[in-house]
Order: structure tokens, then sequence, then C-alpha cells
């Protein structure tokens, strides 16, 4: 395989990330590509990223009506064939409305909209995405959403348990995972999940938004480093 790993990332009426999704990729080397809701064509990627924003303006509720856009055929396809496919903030919303990945992302429960640096502990490393984070390893990645807060059935958290299906769980910086580091009221801290096979990602962190020397923290880039190290 080239050293340059294909990213597509996908536009929906509403997406805001889109942009930063695609900037990451590209200034580390790689090829992406934009793909938009209504197109048939992923356009032949190693990694899809569906970005945060606010896809047809969280009508019905966040995620509910992007499930429906032609694209996404494309992309349950893609992931069912065993590629990549990370959600991020709204991104992850329509993966649970796709069925793609388990759970469902409600209102936090300060029922108010939050933006800030959040602390994250990776749970499972032996992953595409998280490969290259150190065991224990606390990540300062920010969180911007109003709908954040992951809710499964007792049934459901322990299958994910079980799978080794929990990507991050909300922390404090020293890792401790405590009710007052939880920001949402997510479920178990929950702050990403994977499905049974581990080629699709849904985490609320933007990842994309802490990964250039730009920026206060760098924590993002870990995920990236763990694609690439993983693809290549």
């Amino acid at each position: 395989m080239s050293s340059k790993i294909r990213f597509s990332v996908v536009r929906f009426p509403g997406s805001n990330c889109d942009y930063d999704s695609f900037h990451i990729p590209d200034i580390r080397g790689n090829e992406v590509s934009f793909v938009w809701h209504k197109d048939h064509d992923l356009k032949n990627p190693d990694v899809v990223i569906l970005p945060g924003g606010f896809s047809y303006g969280d009508y019905l509720r966040a995620g509910a009506i992007a499930k429906f856009s032609p694209i996404i055929n494309e992309v349950v396809q893609f992931a069912q064939k065993g590629g990549y496919v990370i959600g991020i903030c709204n991104g992850f919303q329509v993966l649970t409305e796709t069925g793609l990945l388990p759970g469902a992302l409600m209102m936090n429960n300060t029922l108010k909209f939050i933006c800030k640096h959040q602390f994250l502990k990776p749970v499972n490393i032996n992953n595409a995405f998280t490969c290259d984070i150190k065991p224990n390893e606390v990540l300062d990645i920010p969180i911007a959403h109003k709908d954040g807060n992951y809710f499964i059935s007792a049934d459901g958290l322990k299958g994910i348990q079980d799978n080794n299906q929990i990507a991050f769980r909300y922390c404090d910086k020293d890792g401790n995972v405590t009710e007052q580091a939880n920001p949402n009221g997510s479920i178990y801290n929950i702050a990403g999940v994977y499905n049974e096979n581990g080629n699709i990602l849904g985490m609320m962190p933007h990842p994309e938004r802490a990964a250039e020397d730009t920026v206060v923290s760098h924590d993002g880039t870990r995920i990236f480093d763990s694609i690439e190290k993983y693809i290549r």
C-alpha cells in the first residue's frame, strides 16, 4: 500500500467540522476527498470520516435524517466489508442511528451545549484507531455537543464490555473515571465505542481539533497516528 492513506470526508447539510476533518489528514500528507451526501461514490477510501456538526439541523434528533442520505448506503456497505469508519460527534450520532454502532446519543443531562477541553481514558487500544496510544495514557481532546449523553441498555452495556467495544471513557487529568469527570451524563462515562469487528469508531470528542501545533492540545494526533500506523 502507498504511504499515503486515502480519506473520504462525508459532508451533510449542516456539517461544520468537515474542513477540520479534511485538514488534519491532508497536512499529514494523505490523500483526502470530500464526498457530498447525495453522492453514490465514496471515492475508493481506506478510511471514511463522518464529521461533526448538525446534519440537517439535527431535526427530529441528531443524525436521524442523515441516515437516509444516499451516501450512507455506501458507507454501510463499505463498513460491512471491513472498511474503516470514524464518526466524530455528529458522525457518532449518525452511526448509532444507522445501527452501525450500538447505543444512542441523548441530550446532555445538563440540557446545555458543552464546549470545553475534556480528559479521556482509552479502554481498548488494540485497534486501528488507538493502537499507537500507550496503556493508561490520558488524552486531552475537546468536546462540543448538546446531544452527547451516551445511552445503552443494561444488557447492551454488558455486551460491549464483554466484547471490549468501549473505546474511551471520560476521566480527570489523572485518569480517574468519576462521576465528576463525566461532562454529559453518559452511562459508564462512555465517550466512544467500536463495532464488534473493531473497524468502526464513534466518539464524541473532536480529535481533529487537537491535532496540530497551533492549538493547545495535540492529543488528537494519537488517533491519526494510530490509523496511519495500523493501515500502512
